[in-house]
């Protein structure tokens, strides 16, 4: 690594000549390639964006000019260029580098970008603060891979258009997510060529118009409105940024690094909003990750020299929750004609792909956009579908008053199915699905339930997609689960009801949903032990009372053990329950604390917060 070994931080690179980036951007493509075929994570993004990551810290005076990731999983470059080059190999371990951009990590993180579509509106504020302050600072939001279908990217552009700001906004525009972008916003972008010979001569009059200082007062909206006309003549539409007043250039290649150093120096010091409309290939510069941008967002190990994936076939090892749900929800869908399914840009990620290959008119693949997934799902239940959502827990935060008021509240029969709940693993506190539970619990007409395992899983969807059971929330974890031979038949479950899988003496455990499993084999691991009984609640809401009501009668001990934050959840409501019909039990509640959980693999994380085997057996052994 020749030149990339001379860079430590972003003034380094600025020590290099232009003719030199194309050479640092293959030699900082092949140090992510070789990083991560032995220490996985989210490759295909990150290779797509090196001339930008170059161009910008080149360009401009990184920290103190801001740079706004949005999503962060592109962002690995950008860590390698910024004084954690040497650290990388540590990204997503215990200990190690953040999986995404995090202030805490770096001055040059500019803000957490773990989920998607923030960019605009946080850069936006930081460029409205400058302004106040009277800081010739620049502000840059680099929005990509799909983020631009968000609701929120729409506000902070909408809201960009009025506010005073030199904001500059790159649309990395790749034609993806992690599957394939969809919608409108995705289309638009693919036809916005418009044409290229306008954009060239515009670009240049701009820049000229600039010098001369005519864009810098109140002549350059008259001159901006004249431009726009002028375009649209030729090009027989209107540029809806320009529409918004936000001055528009492209579509440039945004491969070419010693152009993008160009375009960039020259509309860097511009006055008012600006967007910079760039191509990019995901994955570009490595020809596996070229062919198949979806297997290559994040493949895991592979041999770097040959692109030949390190996958784990181990027939012993159960399938994972997601597509024990994808085939469950196919079989659901073959039998009830009313099932639809529903996904913000996940359909591969949740397994809905399944469905899709063979129903392409029943599941919907929606995009970045987790609150219209919710009401776009509520609108078809008040007619007389049946959709069943699948959201990433984390993800489903950003749909809580959808859920509330566009669901909830008319009792409408959606099934909302929260994959990877409770603790993640790599992707650390922005991905953790710690907070449903406790966000949910108080909404009125919600049936809030989490499987212990496959079977249960299918027996949970069967029940929710029976008429008249409202909404309907599932909650199961990223990865495996516990049985080989997951299928089995439907049976309903009674809503409410819980089970005891072990009768004892002495105490209580109350357990909901997979970590429940945990608890199985520490009590199995104690030895034939009587004193411990073990409840499998299944249901958060509404909880199963007769089971309540015969452990405050038995028990003076009680644990409860949850795959979320303990703030409200199982043990919450078990201690209210108690309290309410005067019971004193003696309670402890395992599961997530107060705080936000770093990265780590899901075992060592399970075992810091304490709801691992080893943790809950200690907890039994002292009570005992």
């Amino acid at each position: 690594m020749g030149l990339l070994s001379q860079i430590q931080y972003p003034t380094d690179l600025r020590k290099l000549s232009v003719d030199q980036l194309p050479e640092l951007c293959q030699e900082l493509r092949e140090d992510i390639v070789k990083e991560l075929s032995v220490n996985p994570g989210h490759l295909a993004s990150s290779l797509g964006v090196a001339e930008i990551t170059v161009a910008l810290h080149y360009v401009y005076e990184t920290p103190e000019d801001r740079i706004v990731w949005d999503v962060g999983h592109q962002a690995y470059g950008h860590k390698i260029l910024t004084g954690r080059r040497e650290q990388f190999c540590t990204n997503r371990k215990l200990g190690g580098i953040k999986p995404f951009p995090s202030p805490e990590e770096s001055e040059y993180d500019t803000f957490a970008c773990g989920h998607a579509s923030n960019s605009i509106s946080a850069a936006l504020g930081m460029a409205v603060a400058a302004k106040l302050e009277g800081k010739n600072r620049h502000v840059v939001a680099v929005i990509g891979d799909g983020a631009l279908s968000g609701g929120l990217a729409f506000e902070g552009l909408n809201n960009v258009s009025s506010s005073p700001n030199d904001l500059l906004i790159i649309l990395n525009d790749n034609d993806m997510s992690i599957d394939r972008s969809v919608g409108g916003m995705q289309k638009y972008l693919l036809g916005l060529n418009t044409n290229k010979t306008y954009n060239a001569i515009k670009f240049r009059t701009t820049q000229w118009l600039y010098n001369k200082g005519l864009m810098n007062d109140d002549r350059k909206k008259g001159i901006q409105r004249l431009s726009n006309a002028i375009k649209s003549a030729i090009a027989h539409q209107q540029n809806i940024f320009d529409g918004m007043n936000i001055r528009y250039f492209g579509p440039f290649d945004g491969h070419d690094v010693k152009e993008l150093v160009r375009i960039l120096g020259a509309i860097k010091d511009m006055q008012g909003p600006k967007i910079l409309h760039l191509h990019t290939q995901k994955g570009h510069g490595y020809a596996p990750a070229e062919k198949d941008v979806t297997t290559w967002h994040a493949p895991g190990k592979f041999n770097p020299d040959t692109g030949e994936r390190i996958v784990d076939d181990d027939p012993t090892k159960p399938q994972k929750y997601q597509d024990v749900f994808g085939h469950t929800l196919l079989e659901l869908a073959r039998q009830n004609p009313k099932i639809v399914g529903v996904t913000p840009a996940m359909p591969s990620g949740c397994s809905m792909n399944i469905m899709m290959k063979e129903m392409p008119e029943r599941t919907f693949d929606v995009g970045i956009a987790e609150g219209h997934a919710v009401t776009f799902s509520g609108g078809m239940a008040k007619d007389g579908l049946l959709p069943f959502c699948n959201i990433y827990s984390a993800f489903a935060q950003r749909a809580f008053d959808n859920i509330i008021h566009d669901v909830a509240l008319l009792k409408l029969n959606v099934v909302f199915c929260f994959d990877r709940a409770g603790l993640v693993g790599e992707d650390g506190p922005t991905h953790h699905g710690a907070f449903d539970m406790a966000a949910l619990r108080p909404i009125p007409n919600l049936t809030i339930c989490s499987p212990l395992d496959e079977h249960e899983l299918r027996r949970l969807m069967y029940t929710a997609q029976l008429p008249n059971k409202g909404p309907f929330v599932i909650r199961y974890p990223r990865g495996g689960g516990e049985l080989q031979d997951w299928r089995c038949p439907f049976e309903e479950i009674k809503v409410g009801t819980g089970r005891k899988l072990k009768d004892g003496t002495d105490i209580a455990v109350l357990s909901i949903g997979p970590i429940g499993n945990n608890v199985t084999r520490a009590i199995a691991e104690l030895g034939n032990d009587a004193r411990v009984a073990h409840y499998d609640m299944r249901f958060l809401k509404p909880l199963d009372e007769s089971i309540l009501d015969e452990v405050g009668r038995n028990f003076k001990h009680i644990i409860t053990v949850e795959n979320g934050v303990l703030n409200g959840g199982l043990g919450s409501a078990v201690i209210e329950w108690m309290s309410d019909h005067g019971y004193q039990p003696q309670i402890k509640r395992l599961g997530i604390p107060d705080k936000f959980i770093e990265h780590g693999k899901v075992s060592e994380l399970q075992a810091i917060v304490g709801i691992d085997e080893a943790s809950i057996k200690k907890v039994i052994q002292e009570l005992l």
